[in-house]
């Protein structure tokens, strides 16, 4: 959907009906459905409605509820902040006494939405026509538009001196699909860095591969994952300077450290009882270390992010596994093993290796009624199977 004169139709009254037609139809049905709503509707109306009603079922795993009322582009559902992280960092805002903020590079208004939630007024500015009149009509659908100005202009022409903090949300996304390099970003990651050290708060969302590197000295970093999912990472300034952190959601658990006191990194050990898998955030946060520390352990290899301890301990940082064997890699030995484990279910993982987790599966022909985790990885630099299966709670 890209074209303004068949969105503004699905804003109509008769646009809005269809659209509450469509509600939950099944895709699979589709064709048949569309003849018969070109009866009554005009033919370009009803493809505009089957287009956003297919948008707004992808959205769902975003937007949850929301979404129903919501409307979208098929770039805003790919770009969009989901609701939890956004909502998490519109907490954190209101949290630093945030009362107006300039949304610069606003998209589809899924940040914008979070913030005014939080009571705070915001000014939700991108430079694509079609876009704003989507981030306008989703702030009307939620009752937020008297929190919610959006303005159709280039970000870098936005005065933003008036406004308590801004964020800026570069696409990170072309022509050819992902943008790795962060000045290729639109607007480059630097235009935004000057951006935000105007602001007396400010936060930018990247790419959670950023190097560390690339990261100024005077923001804390901030690596954001949901469900075990990183989703995207974050420069927050006027906050903790010169820090790298993790935050796992839906718990909120958070864990950081300044640059100059992240500890080194642990030193390699034998596998012992348990092995912890960090959660990818922590990873990306090179917080792992930390995590050897909580739990009394070590890593199984030098270049490998699982840490071995001999007790179990309880951290939301990383899951925890019960090792029960511990074998050269060999996938022969691997089939025997779970067949006389009378192993049905297998969950693969792996790192440090080339093995794809469903080619293996497949070999395994599984049969019974027990459940087993193969870690597929490297201990002190040799391939190895580690298996074994959720540890209980501590």
């Amino acid at each position: 959907m890209n074209d303004p004169a068949a969105f503004r139709a699905l804003l109509t009254d008769e646009g809005r009906a269809l659209l509450a037609e469509l509600h939950d139809h099944d895709p699979a049905d589709e064709l048949a459905l569309a003849t018969r709503l070109r009866r009554g509707h005009a033919p370009g109306l009803v493809s505009a409605a089957l287009a956003q009603a297919r948008l707004r079922q992808r959205a769902a795993a975003k937007f949850g509820a929301d979404a129903a009322r919501m409307f979208f582009t098929p770039n805003g559902v790919e770009q969009a902040t989901r609701t939890s992280v956004a909502a998490y960092r519109a907490r954190e805002f209101k949290g630093l006494g945030v009362r107006s903020l300039a949304d610069l590079c606003c998209g589809i208004g899924g940040d914008a939405i979070a913030l005014a939630r939080e009571g705070i007024s915001v000014l939700a500015v991108d430079r694509d026509p079609l876009t704003c009149e989507v981030a306008r009509a989703n702030a009307e659908a939620l009752g937020l538009d008297e929190l919610i100005e959006v303005r159709e202009a280039d970000v870098a022409e936005i005065d933003t001196s008036s406004y308590d903090a801004v964020f800026v949300d570069p696409a990170r996304r072309g022509g050819r699909g992902r943008i790795f390099d962060p000045e290729a970003y639109s607007p480059p990651l630097s235009w935004a860095i000057e951006a935000a050290r105007k602001a007396p708060h400010a936060a930018l969302k990247i790419a959670p591969g950023i190097p560390h590197e690339a990261v100024p000295d005077e923001v804390y970093a901030e690596w954001i994952s949901d469900s075990g999912d990183v989703k995207e990472a974050v420069l927050w300034f006027g906050t903790r300077p010169g820090a790298f952190g993790a935050t796992l959601l839906p718990a909120g658990a958070s864990l950081w450290s300044a640059r100059a006191t992240m500890l080194p990194d642990p030193e390699p050990r034998p596998v012992g009882r348990f092995l912890y898998e960090p959660d990818g955030a922590v990873i990306r946060a090179h917080l792992v270390a930390e995590v050897a520390k909580d739990v009394g352990g070590g890593l199984i290899d030098p270049m490998i992010a699982y840490v071995t301890s001999d007790e179990l301990h309880s951290t939301p940082y990383a899951t925890p596994y019960e090792i029960t064997d511990h074998i050269p890699f060999n996938v022969k030995k691997l089939k025997a093993l779970l067949r006389e484990r009378e192993v049905g279910i297998l969950t693969v993982k792996k790192r440090g290796s080339a093995v794809e987790p469903e080619e293996l599966r497949k070999k395994m022909k599984l049969q019974g009624r027990n459940s087993a985790t193969v870690f597929l990885t490297r201990v002190a630099g040799a391939p190895t199977m580690l298996v074994g299966h959720p540890a209980p709670p501590a």
